[in-house]
C-alpha cells in the first residue's frame, strides 16, 4: 500500500498531524507521507536542527516545534500550539522511542528507567495530551509505533520489550474508551527497519521470509492508511509490518 491522496479515501487534506521523533529516520518518512497525502504536519523532536530542517523540506504545510515526549507541560504547550495555529488535531503519530540492552543482571535501573519514560510513559502523555481535543471534534486517529518486540520476547531488550508490550496495551484500553467520541487507536509493529537503530544488526541473519530488511518506506503506507478515512472501522488493532519475521524462529 502506498500513500496516494488522488484515491480519495487516504486524502488527508485539511487534517492537522502531529509526529514524535519526527526529524529523522522513520519519523521523518511519516511526517513526509502524511504531507504527501495533504495533511499539514508538525514535526516534534529535541533534534531542532535536523528538525527544522525536515519542516523546511516540506514547506508551508509542515511546522517543526520541539518537544521533549517524558515532558507533560511541553505536551500540553505543543497541542495548544498546533490548534491555535491549524485549528485542528486530526492525527498523532506517537514515534519517538530509544532502545538498550543488556543481560538481566546487568541491566541498571536507570537504563529500564529511560526506555519506559521515553517509550511508553511519552506515548501515555501524547495520547493523554490530545484526547480532549480529539474528543470536541468528534474524530482523530493516534497510531502508535510498538514494535515486533512488543508482540514476543528478545534476550538482552527487557525495557524495551516491556514499553513495546505496554504501548500496545495502551493502545487496545484507549480504544476502548475513545472509540465512543470518534476516536481510533491503533498500533503498528516493525519489525527490523534500517535505522541508526538498528545499524549493528545484519538482517540477513534473521528470518524473514521476505527476504530483505525493511526501510522506512515500507511502514509509510500503513501509518497513512491508519490515519486516514480508509481505516475509519478499525481501531484497537495491531499492524504487523516485519517482512513475515514474527511468524519464523525468533533471533538471538
Amino acid at each position: 500500500m502506498t500513500a496516494d491522496s488522488s484515491t480519495g479515501l487516504f486524502d488527508l487534506t485539511g487534517r492537522v498531524a502531529v509526529v514524535t521523533g519526527g526529524a529523522r529516520g522513520i519519523g521523518a518518512a511519516y511526517a513526509r507521507a502524511l504531507h504527501d497525502a495533504g495533511a499539514h504536519v508538525v514535526v516534534a523532536d529535541l533534534m531542532e536542527a535536523e528538525g527544522r530542517a525536515v519542516a523546511a523540506e516540506l514547506g508551508g504545510r509542515a511546522r517543526f516545534v520541539p518537544l521533549d515526549v517524558t515532558d507533560e507541560e511541553a505536551w500540553a504547550a505543543l497541542v495548544t500550539d498546533t490548534v491555535e495555529t491549524w485549528g485542528a488535531l486530526d492525527v498523532l503519530v506517537n514515534n519517538a522511542g530509544i532502545a538498550n540492552a543488556g543481560p538481566i543482571e546487568h541491566y541498571p535501573r536507570a537504563k529500564w528507567d529511560a526506555v519506559i519514560a521515553v517509550n511508553l510513559t511519552g506515548v501515555y502523555l501524547g495520547c493523554r495530551a490530545v484526547a480532549a481535543t480529539m474528543r470536541t471534534q468528534g474524530r482523530g486517529s493516534i497510531v502508535n509505533i510498538s514494535s515486533v518486540e512488543g508482540m514476543r520476547g528478545s534476550t538482552h531488550l527487557h525495557g524495551y520489550v516491556a514499553s513495546k508490550f505496554g504501548v500496545r496495551g495502551l493502545t487496545k484500553s484507549l480504544a476502548v474508551e475513545l472509540g465512543q467520541h470518534g476516536v481510533r487507536v491503533n498500533s503498528v509493529h516493525p519489525g527490523w527497519i534500517a535505522t541508526d537503530m538498528t545499524a549493528r544488526i545484519d538482517p540477513s541473519g534473521l528470518p524473514i521470509p521476505l527476504r530483505r530488511g525493511g526501510v522506512p518506506g515500507d511502514l509509510t503506507g500503513t501509518v497513512v492508511y491508519l490515519a486516514s478515512d480508509a481505516s475509519a472501522y478499525v481501531t484497537g488493532a495491531e499492524l504487523v509490518v516485519d517482512g513475515g519475521m514474527i511468524n519464523g524462529v525468533g533471533h538471538l
